[in-house]
């Protein structure tokens, strides 16, 4: 669905175009898309490594399929392996890790079971989360940055465009639509921008923010499994993920 806001986006420009009588064929100038989409693209490339650029890519795919993130799911399974664990003990929990649906979780419970105290399960299930907030940040610093440098190379294209239009001062049939071609590098630059790359790293840094939450959610409940807290009080602090989730619906 988020995916589909690009096409509608392009699509409202389209109709616009035809309602003032301007073929949107006069869209489709290939020097235009190589200045705009390729500068753009081999700009990030001088700045990002490559995983990086590969890693933005793989997650613009979100917009797509993003993440199934169901915390609903997560308390029922906390809440199950906390009365698992007050009825039968902690190495009982062996036997539910594989019913985990996240590596995260599934580490988590392990630990648990090797008998890591609450406070350095604790630390490293946080070191966890913060190493993975740090692994995608840069996917959505690469694709702002494409969508910073895109309105630029749109000028760019447009200032090489209206050079080839000054030579066909002697011919003025030409003149006109050579200068209407030169700023469709303009309109390339500012909807890759602000159609495409932002709304794409914004949804990134979304999707990254309900994984966090997720996690945090898992992290307190698994402490408080270790530590031997009862089921009643664990579903009290996981009734605070659950409630701001229903109202994010």
């Amino acid at each position: 669905m988020n995916f589909l806001g690009i096409f509608v986006g392009i699509g409202c420009i389209v109709a616009a175009m035809m309602l003032e009588g301007t073929n949107p064929s006069m869209m489709l100038v290939l020097p235009a898309f190589l200045v705009v989409f390729g500068a753009s693209f081999f700009a990030c490339v001088v700045q990002f490594p490559f995983a990086h650029i590969l890693g933005a890519l793989k997650c613009f795919l979100w917009l797509l399929i993003p993440p199934h993130i169901r915390l609903e799911a997560q308390v029922e399974l906390l809440v199950g392996l906390s009365t698992t664990a007050r009825q039968q003990g902690l190495l009982a929990l062996e036997n539910s890790i594989a019913s985990a649906s996240d590596d995260y979780t599934r580490d988590g419970i392990q630990m648990i079971v090797d008998g890591v105290d609450k406070d350095a399960l604790k630390q490293i299930l946080e070191q966890a989360i913060a190493v993975e907030e740090a692994k995608y940040e840069p996917y959505a610093k690469m694709l702002e940055s494409m969508g910073g440098y895109s309105p630029t190379m749109g000028i760019i294209g447009a200032v090489l465009g209206l050079i080839h239009a000054m030579s066909l001062l002697d011919r003025p049939d030409e003149l006109g639509p050579a200068i209407a071609v030169a700023f469709v590098a303009t309109i390339y630059g500012l909807v890759l921008a602000n159609l495409i790359c932002l709304p794409a790293a914004n949804r990134i840094k979304s999707v990254v923010a309900e994984m966090t939450l997720f996690k945090y959610m898992t992290l307190e409940g698994l402490v408080s499994i270790a530590a031997g807290e009862n089921t009643m009080m664990l579903k009290r602090r996981l009734a605070v993920y659950s409630s701001d989730s229903k109202e994010n619906q």
